[in-house]
C-alpha cells in the first residue's frame, strides 16, 4: 500500500535544472491541442531537464528526474508541459500520479560529488555533470507554474521555490536508449543549480473540461 500526503507538498533540498532549445515540430504530438506551444526562435521552444534531490525537511525524501517538452500556455497562462518524470520512491510515483496526474516512474538515481546519473534497470536515462562557476548571495523567492491531463480534463498547478540560485557549468549526457533521446538533443545553453531549496507545489486546478 502506498502512502503520500496531500497537496501542497513542500520539499526541501538540491537540484540542478539545464535549459535547452528543442525542435516543435519533435514534440507537437506531445501536447495537448488545448495548450499553444510557446515559439522563442523560429521553429523551436525552450525545455529542459531537471535533477534534485529532496532530503530532511520534506514531506517526502527521494530523488527526481523531471523533462519539459515546451514552454506552452493557455488562456494567457504560461507554464511547462512535462512529458517524462521519475523518482525513486513508490509514495512520490503514486501522490504524482494521482494528485497531479503526472507520469512518474520509478529510476534509480547515482549522486556523487558534482555528478548523477538515472536509469531504469539496465537502461540509462541520462547523466550530469556539473561545476559550480558562481552563486547570488541571497534566496529569492519564484513562482511558476505547469500543466498535465487527467482524464478529459486539463489541470495547471503552481509551485514556489526558494533557494540560494547559482550558475552551473554543465556536461548532460542522453543516451540513445533513453526514452527522451530525441527531445533533449546537444548540451544546455544555461545551466542553473539551486542550494538550500524549499519548493512549494500546490494543488492542481481544473482549466478546462472536454
Amino acid at each position: 500500500m502506498t502512502l503520500y500526503p496531500q497537496a501542497p507538498w513542500t520539499l526541501q533540498g538540491f537540484a540542478v535544472a539545464t535549459l535547452h532549445l528543442i525542435d516543435i515540430e519533435r514534440v507537437r504530438s506531445l501536447i495537448p491541442q488545448e495548450l499553444d506551444i510557446i515559439s522563442v526562435f523560429p521553429g523551436k521552444t525552450i525545455g529542459g531537464v531537471y535533477l534534485s534531490n529532496y532530503t530532511s525537511g520534506s514531506v517526502l525524501q527521494y530523488s527526481e528526474l523531471i523533462v519539459v517538452a515546451a514552454a506552452v500556455t493557455h488562456s494567457g497562462r504560461v507554464g511547462g508541459w512535462v512529458s517524462h518524470i521519475y523518482v525513486d520512491n513508490p509514495d512520490s510515483v503514486a501522490g504524482g500520479r494521482e494528485i497531479w496526474a503526472l507520469p512518474k516512474k520509478l529510476a534509480e538515481f547515482t549522486w556523487s560529488h558534482n555528478s548523477v546519473s538515472v536509469r531504469q534497470s539496465n537502461r540509462p536515462l541520462c547523466s550530469l555533470n556539473y561545476n559550480p562557476l558562481f552563486s547570488i548571495g541571497w534566496k529569492p523567492r519564484l513562482g511558476a507554474s505547469s500543466f498535465s491531463h487527467k482524464n478529459s480534463e486539463l489541470l495547471s498547478f503552481a509551485f514556489e521555490v526558494e533557494a540560494q540560485f547559482g550558475l552551473v557549468n554543465a556536461q548532460l549526457s542522453v543516451p540513445t536508449a533513453s526514452p527522451f533521446t530525441d527531445l533533449i538533443t546537444g548540451q544546455p545553453w544555461l545551466a542553473i543549480s539551486a542550494t538550500q531549496m524549499r519548493l512549494t507545489v500546490d494543488a492542481p486546478k481544473v482549466l478546462t473540461r472536454r
